[in-house]
């Protein structure tokens, strides 16, 4: 079958392929341009192009959960916007459509820590042409653009309570999810058992322990990205506060 089908043969997914590293490629150049163009980005005009980006993923989304119920794989187990990086995207959009600070303060992490790591590592059928291969790619690249547009251009930061804002909105999520996977059979989050591809919970011992091992994991990663994110106060201030008044 062809671009949108079920089955796409001589394409399957192949983890630090040429397509897989285009893309990594493509996520580093555009957060670089992010960086080096957020003064130019902080013009107003650029809210159309927010709006937009959010239309375009609720789209890019629909047309993905279509993709599925006429294809017959579309079920209750696995397609339930459950999963982090589906809760990191519908976060996304929030924050596109609202710009709440709320809503950046735990999408800068679990982004950060979580699409970024599906990046390197996806869980993923079909290879560059296939549909499903522009929207996991298309979808989890918006999910770290985003946080770093509004970092950069938009002079969003975290602060020490946002990663205690994360950690409260993760474990009020997690029984929930938990409770889910039991009713419905599905795995949602990792929850219930490790991913069948190689992923980092490799290496954070069996179930349930990778779970509170991933825990400490998620809080140590949060301060660093807190202390590499955070206000920084500006050296001349610093310095100017240390001189004596004449």
């Amino acid at each position: 079958m062809g671009w949108f089908g079920r089955s796409y043969k001589n394409y399957d997914f192949e983890m630090f392929s040429i397509s897989h590293f285009a893309i990594i490629s493509i996520c580093i150049a555009v957060a670089v341009l992010l960086f080096f163009y957020r003064e130019k980005l902080k013009d107003e005009k650029w809210r159309v192009a927010e709006i937009g980006v959010a239309i375009s993923l609720i789209i890019m989304e629909t047309t993905y959960h279509s993709w599925m119920i006429l294809n017959g794989s579309w079920h209750v187990s696995h397609a339930i916007p459950l999963e982090l990086c589906s809760i990191s995207l519908i976060l996304t959009v929030i924050l596109l459509l609202t710009r709440k600070k709320i809503i950046y303060e735990i999408l800068l992490f679990t982004a950060l820590l979580g699409a970024s790591q599906a990046l390197i590592t996806p869980l993923l059928n079909y290879d560059f042409p296939h549909f499903r291969f522009f929207h996991f790619f298309y979808t989890h690249l918006l999910i770290i653009w985003v946080p770093l547009y509004f970092t950069w251009a938009k002079g969003y930061r975290p602060t020490i309570w946002s990663v205690l804002k994360l950690f409260v909105f993760l474990n009020v999520l997690m029984p929930i999810i938990m409770m889910i996977n039991k009713l419905v059979g599905g795995n949602y989050m990792f929850l219930s058992h490790k991913p069948d591809s190689a992923s980092l919970l490799d290496v954070l011992g069996p179930y349930p322990w990778y779970i509170v091992s991933l825990e400490g994991l998620l809080l140590s990663l949060s301060l660093i990205v807190w202390v590499i994110f955070r206000e920084k106060a500006s050296v001349k201030t610093e310095v100017s506060r240390d001189l004596p008044i004449r």
